[in-house]
Parts: structure tokens; C-alpha cells; sequence
């Protein structure tokens, strides 16, 4: 958990409904990639762990005999379970509560997935408590975007197929999204130090979490990087989405000035690209797998 914060219940609040169409998906073939390395055959089950509206758990719940997400943020849930229908997923259910919460009775998993979630919990905590939770030779994985695609070589738990590479949706000439003055016009209105629920976050988000779960107990870990690298088409309804996906500028910070800073974004996106396109190149997916030891 970052230092000097305190988890609230609005840290995401109102970002469900823009999530989806706000974030960058994982890279095609990640769920595939990712049965593949651990060697799923369809039994047992899969917990996620700060599941938000589940991006992660509904395309990797039909490895499992059954999918259980948790996020303590219950319209995220209802946006998952909305998504779970269109999409013909019946075998996963939905908790709400937070991390610390476990093992909440929900019984023994065979994975447990954080997806860009672990750094907001108690670690050394829910890291203890998730290896209690798995099997033996159960799997704890944390699954990002790739950061620094030079860090270190990559080592797959077993071989995986690259998945076919996807053309490209956006014309080269298209700007990329004005990422870095959107966060200029946040600080404008929420101020110079990052925001989270009622909260800031003077240091940013912690890292080390390696270090942390070894600590705990865990063995590893292996590490898979799913390709991608195409080119995406957004659009200014997709950047709006964005930021109000996000910890830092989720729509109720902004308060009885939230219809202002939309406009000024939305003035700050038709000066960049006056077409309305913009062209954002899909990050890789970093997949990190630690196991719980055998027996």
C-alpha cells in the first residue's frame, strides 16, 4: 500500500462505466499465452483479485471450472457481470470486498491473477494470505502492461505460441493522445500531487513487489511477455474515457467543476488531432508467475 495513504471506498469511484472503453486492452492471445504457461486443463479455480469490470477474468474463466472476482467497488462488479452475460460466460460469480478481506471464505484456488492491483493492498499481508489460499504448486500471477521491454530477458514457464499479429487500424499521420498534457490540465484542477480516493499519493504507487511475494513464500517467478504492437484508432469519446478511468481524475474528484474540465480536454483533444483520430500503439503484456511450493 502506498505510503502515507489510506485506502477509501471512492478510490475508483464513478470509473466503471468508462473503464472498458477507456483502457488499452491486454494483447491478443494473453489469456491463451497464459493457460498455456500454466498448464490449465479447465479444472480448478481462478480468483482475481481486484477484478474491476473483468478484463482479465472473463476471457481466462474458461480455463477454470469456476471464476470468482473480488473488487470492493460494486459498480466495477456490475459492469462485470453485465459483461459476463454478452458475453456468454456463466461459470463466474462476483464478490465484493477488499483484498485484506481474504480468505473470506471463498475456499482454495488453483490461481490467483492481480492485475495492476496488488500495489494498492496491504502486500506483505494479502501476499501471506494468498499463498495460504492456493494449492500446492498453485500459482499467484500479476499481469501489466511491459514497461521497459529491455529490462531483462524473457523466460516462458513453457512454450506458448505468439499470437498472429493484427494489422494496422489507424493511418500512420494520426497524432498519439496528448497523454502528457491531459495530466498537465488534471494537476490544473486537482492540483500538482496525484490523487487517489481522498487521498494523495506523494511517492507514487509502490514497486518491489517481487521481493515481496518471495517473501511471503512463493517460488519464482517466470516471466511471459505476450507480444502486441499494432496500431489502434481512438477516438476523443476513447481519451475522455480514459482519463476518467483513472485512479488519479475519476469523475468525482473534479466535483461541481467536472462538466469544465470535460470541456477543456475536449478543447485540448480537438486542437491535437482536429480529425478526431488518434493512434495509440497497443503495449505488450507483461505476465510475472510466482508458484506456491509443492506438498
Amino acid at each position: 500500500m502506498p505510503d502515507g495513504w489510506q485506502w477509501d471506498p471512492t478510490l475508483f469511484q464513478g470509473s466503471a462505466a468508462y473503464y472498458e472503453r477507456g483502457r488499452l486492452p491486454y494483447a491478443t492471445g494473453f489469456a491463451e499465452a497464459l493457460a498455456g504457461s500454466l498448464g490449465l486443463d479447465g479444472g480448478g479455480r481462478l480468483l482475481d483479485v481486484g477484478c474491476g469490470p473483468g478484463i482479465v477474468l472473463l476471457p481466462m474463466a474458461r480455463y477454470f471450472t469456476e471464476a470468482v472476482g473480488v473488487d470492493p467497488d460494486e459498480d466495477m462488479l456490475a459492469e462485470a457481470e453485465r459483461r459476463a452475460g454478452h458475453l456468454g460466460v456463466s461459470n463466474a460469480r462476483w464478490v465484493a470486498a477488499r483484498a485484506e478481506d481474504l480468505p473470506a471464505g471463498l475456499g482454495t484456488f488453483r490461481t490467483v491473477v492481480f492485475a495492476q492491483s496488488f500495489h494498492w493492498t496491504d502486500r506483505d499481508r494479502v501476499a501471506a494470505t494468498v499463498l495460504r489460499m492456493l494449492e500446492p504448486g498453485g500459482a499467484l500471477v500479476h499481469v501489466s502492461d511491459l514497461k521497459d521491454p529491455v529490462a531483462e530477458p524473457v523466460v516462458s514457464p513453457a512454450p506458448v505460441p505468439s499470437p498472429a499479429p493484427v494489422p494496422s487500424l489507424a493511418p500512420p499521420s494520426s497524432p498519439a493522445p496528448p497523454y502528457d498534457r491531459i495530466r498537465d490540465l488534471v494537476r490544473r484542477y486537482l492540483g500538482p500531487v496525484r490523487r487517489a480516493g481522498q487521498g494523495v499519493l506523494v511517492d507514487g504507487t509502490p514497486g518491489g513487489e517481487a521481493a515481496i511475494i518471495e517473501r511471503a513464500g512463493f517460488e519464482g517467478p517466470a516471466r511471459l511477455v505476450v507480444p502486441a504492437g499494432e496500431i489502434v484508432t481512438r477516438s476523443p469519446d476513447d481519451i475522455v474515457a480514459w482519463a476518467f478511468s483513472r485512479s488519479d481524475s475519476a469523475p468525482h474528484l473534479f466535483g461541481d467543476r467536472r462538466a469544465d474540465f470535460e470541456r477543456d480536454l475536449r478543447t485540448l483533444l480537438a486542437a491535437t488531432a482536429p480529425d478526431g483520430r488518434f493512434a495509440e500503439r497497443l503495449p505488450a503484456t507483461e505476465i510475472r508467475i510466482w508458484r506456491k511450493p509443492p506438498g
